[in-house]
């Protein structure tokens, strides 16, 4: 979304750069980490794997195209990017973020495929912690429950601002009583690429969603 984004860079200034691009596609990966290593002068400190989809399907309504679709791009498209920007990484002693959910953690009918793929992240989060921890780079998750972005916007099939007052209905799945904003989970991504000696977390940002103790 370039509009997104160079609204964005245009609030941020110089110190800002951006580029429009399909994690799916192996040029676009390439083209994303060339761009970003050109703004920082050679150097990389942190990669957050955001970028995804999801798919509202049970397991009869599941087709190899969606199944594929929501994989390709929550599983594969960040483990070939972290791949790619190792060297980078390792050369500054940097660290990686993956975003989960609390899919993960809970089993929620209707979103199979979305749940496998982050199932599979959170997974993927620990054993990269554990084979890059002695290249000295750092690999996190995050876990965040309902949260106003567009995604699930999509998802509702309404726009943001007609989904935010959907969302409100999401509130008391959450013990804490709001649902989340992105600001909430930027923070904790903030809060894992300082800490030094923090690497294999899975950190749960989700209102207490995860505790499953609210009726759904």
């Amino acid at each position: 979304r370039a509009d997104r984004l160079q609204a964005v860079a245009a609030s941020l200034g110089e110190r800002c750069s951006w580029l429009a691009a399909d994690v799916c596609l192996a040029a676009d990966r390439q083209a994303a980490l060339q761009q970003a290593l050109q703004h920082g002068g050679g150097r990389l400190d942190a990669l957050i794997n955001n970028a995804g989809i999801t798919h509202h399907s049970g397991l009869e309504g599941l087709d190899d195209e969606a199944l594929t679709r929501v994989l390709t791009t929550n599983v594969n498209a960040p483990l070939l990017m972290t791949q790619l920007a190792l060297p980078a990484l390792q050369a500054a002693k940097g660290s990686v973020v993956f975003i989960g959910s609390v899919h993960s953690r809970l089993a929620l009918p209707g979103r199979l495929a979305y749940a496998a793929s982050k199932g599979a992240i959170l997974t993927v989060s620990r054993v990269l912690a554990a084979e890059l921890g002695p290249k000295g780079v750092r690999v996190n998750c995050v876990i965040p429950g309902a949260v106003a972005t567009e995604i699930n916007a999509a998802a509702s099939g309404q726009d943001l601002e007609e989904s935010k007052r959907l969302f409100r209905n999401l509130a008391a799945l959450h013990p804490i009583g709001r649902i989340g904003e992105p600001e909430d989970i930027a923070q904790a991504i903030h809060y894992l690429l300082l800490a030094s000696w923090t690497t294999g977390a899975v950190l749960d940002v989700d209102g207490g969603m995860g505790l499953g103790s609210t009726k759904i």
